[in-house]
């Protein structure tokens, strides 16, 4: 379909391609993965045919169409949204625009019959034409396109120089999608995109009939959509089957055997070298020394790339908060007549590792700056926690850092002394290494600055941590840098991320905002989608539609929830009846030692008994609360029930101090079955 052959390209001293030889076959999706800086961008617009290579060709078929998205820097302006978004359809609007130029002449009784014949046929082979490529559908396939990347259909009949950059790249990819050319190059296509339109996009590419090659730095969403990897690295391109986490087990399988390989190369050539050195002048030997020369010279160096240091990082500790955090008690937040938010209220948690999501301009950064306090609420309350320690990390965190300072001297302000030797090395892991600390923060690209921000997050001391798309401009090294760092995290986490991995791996609970207003989800994001995708079957155990402050129901099973319960019980009677309370026979001791290891068998049996007991009403009480929830639920559910404010909000209040008071049973259960299982360990 498109190969390249013995593909060159330099700029300057720096090779990025070495006489490439690669193809990509139709309907393939390929993702094209390697260092930054390594000539991926460089590769797509030489593909794109708007770089030309400096020897070999990019081989292709002359009727094969290209669509290459870049990073950015696309922009619209003098039409609505939908009228450039049914641009990519231009042939398809022509023929339209023939056949109704054709259809007035048609009825105009003056055309001669001859006229009026041909016109006929070809007013008929249009429509045929027409038909096939399916152009009664363009009006249906560009809303469809529009609402999956998140543009309302009041954003349909918006000029378009009225969107944001952000928003321009959406238009663009949606053009590109709806143009469906024969090889699609996409250059970070999610970076402008929510998590819901993310979504959208995998399913989308899933099904593309047509080959695909990106670029990306989403872990999940490479998982998602790609069937190939092409590493570009060491100014080549080597391909490995599967998806993104299949490449990162084949790609580390083959650099332990390259630098093997090399490790044994290296030893060969260093005893060949030995030798000629030592008998490089002795008369019996010239032959074999000239030999081994001849030798060392068809050597081909085995070239290994640099291995990239796996940055081990935990964040500088600081002193628990107390159990509540932060909580929002009927919070409304506008903007002149714009309301963002409305009558929401919130309570998290010490240990909380909440996501929030929604479509842009839900409201999320509004609700982040609220918590943060950065902003404080047009009415209502917000109430902090006892010893609370928090860092606010804002998507415009790059442009509130002092310009003047240097690199290391961003970081070393205002860090613990003890981490100050951590610097060089999460510099390192944010890929700013050698002279690149002494740069002054004010000549750095807008990626570097986010980058070195979310660098001078991980070493300050905090129990609480707020982040509003710290992922933005990190490379993949760079987000596992962060994220293993924020996985050990032992304080509060709120976040958005447009990253689904991101998101997977941190959330445990979901907070949906949208409509003015927030609902709480336990559980991980994949639950939460779950839960969405399934709204008849979620809707047995409470609500799935958007509330001022609600709790959705966590999936059932409960996670965390003791299972079962009536095994635990009967378990308990079990051992019971293993080990009565009886006196316990111990030969070898005096009559007052027996008596003294009596009592305390005695004492000890009794502790357990009183534990067990204990056990067994907490589930009973677990369960008549869990019982109570889930009749709430029920009613919320229910058509109609948010229509009556009134009447619904003492029931959403009940509900949520039922969500917390079966949260704090659930940790008693679970310290008591801990000494419990503890107790019978020993006795065993």
């Amino acid at each position: 379909m498109i190969q390249l052959s013995d593909l060159t390209k330099a700029f300057g001293d720096r090779v990025l391609l070495d006489h490439v030889t690669w193809q990509i076959a139709d309907r393939e999706r390929v993702g094209l993965c390697g260092p930054n800086g390594a000539g991926k961008t460089t590769l797509l617009k030489m593909m794109a045919g708007l770089e030309e290579p400096d020897s070999g060709a990019v081989l292709k078929p002359a009727d094969l169409s290209v669509g290459y998205l870049p990073q950015d820097g696309l922009s619209h302006s003098g039409r609505t949204v939908f009228d450039e978004a049914t641009r990519a359809f231009a042939d398809l609007l022509a023929i339209k625009a023939e056949m109704h130029d054709l259809e007035e002449r048609l009825g105009d009784a003056a055309v001669p019959e001859a006229q009026h014949e041909a016109m006929l046929i070809r007013y008929s082979d249009l429509q045929d034409r027409f038909r096939l490529r399916d152009g009664y559908s363009i009006e249906l396939k560009t809303a469809t396109v529009l609402n999956g990347l998140g543009f309302t259909k009041a954003d349909f009949e918006r000029q378009t120089d009225t969107f944001s950059g952000g928003w321009q790249m959406r238009l663009a990819l949606a053009k590109l999608l709806l143009g469906e050319p024969g090889l699609l190059l996409l250059d970070e296509p999610t970076n402008h995109l929510d998590l819901e339109a993310r979504n959208w996009l995998e399913t989308y590419l899933n099904q593309y009939p047509r080959a695909v090659i990106l670029v990306s730095h989403d872990r999940f969403f490479l998982d998602a959509v790609v069937t190939r990897i092409a590493d570009l690295s060491l100014r080549t391109i080597t391909d490995y089957v599967g998806n993104y986490s299949q490449y990162l087990v084949a790609h580390e399988a083959r650099m332990d055997a390259l630098r093997k390989a090399k490790r044994e190369q290296d030893e060969e050539v260093a005893r060949v070298r030995m030798f000629i050195d030592r008998f490089r002048y002795q008369a019996t030997k010239a032959a074999q020394v000239q030999s081994r020369i001849k030798l060392l010279e068809k050597v081909v160096p085995i070239d290994v790339p640099a291995e990239r240091k796996k940055i081990r990082f935990d964040f500088p500790t600081s002193g628990k908060s107390g159990r509540t955090v932060l909580e929002l008690a009927h919070v409304r937040k506008a903007y002149g007549d714009l309301v963002v938010l409305d009558d929401v209220s919130l309570h998290i948690e010490r240990g909380d590792r909440i996501a929030l999501v929604g479509v842009n301009g839900a409201g999320k950064s509004t609700l982040m700056r609220l918590l943060s306090g950065e902003e404080t609420p047009s009415s209502g309350t917000r109430t902090e926690g006892h010893h609370v320690v928090m860092q606010y990390f804002a998507q415009d965190e790059a442009t509130r850092m002092d310009p003047l300072p240097t690199v290391y001297e961003t970081l070393s302000a205002g860090s613990p002394l003890d981490m100050v030797p951590a610097i060089r090395n999460i510099l390192g892991g944010f890929l700013f290494s050698g002279d690149d600390v002494y740069k002054k923060v004010k000549v750095l690209s807008g990626g570097e600055r986010t980058r070195l921000a979310v660098a001078r997050m991980l070493l300050r001391p905090s129990n609480t941590l707020l982040l509003d798309e710290p992922t933005n401009h990190l490379d993949l090294d760079s987000k596992e840098v962060l994220l293993d760092a924020l996985a050990d995290y032992g304080g509060t986490l709120i976040f958005v991320s447009h990253d689904r991995y991101f998101v997977e791996r941190l959330a445990t609970k979901i907070i949906e905002v949208g409509n003015g207003g927030v609902l709480v989800y336990p559980g991980t994001y994949a639950e939460f989608l779950w839960r969405k995708e399934h709204p008849d079957v979620a809707a047995a155990g409470g609500p799935t539609s958007g509330g001022r402050g609600g709790t959705a129901p966590a999936s059932r099973p409960t996670p965390r929830v003791p299972q079962p319960l009536q095994p635990t019980a009967a378990a308990g009677s079990k051992k019971r009846a293993e080990a009565p309370n009886a006196p316990v026979a111990l030969p070898g001791l005096s009559r007052e030692e027996k008596k003294r290891a009596d009592a305390e068998a005695r004492k000890k049996a009794r502790a357990d008994e009183a534990r067990r007991t204990r056990v067994t009403e907490l589930e009973t009480r677990i369960a008549t609360v869990e019982n109570e929830i889930r009749t709430l639920e029920r009613a919320m559910s229910a058509d109609g029930f948010y229509g009556d404010r009134a009447k619904a909000q003492p029931v959403i209040d009940r509900h949520q101090a039922l969500m917390w008071q079966v949260g704090d049973l659930m940790h008693q259960w679970e310290e008591l079955q801990a000494e419990v299982d503890l107790a019978s360990t020993s006795d065993g």
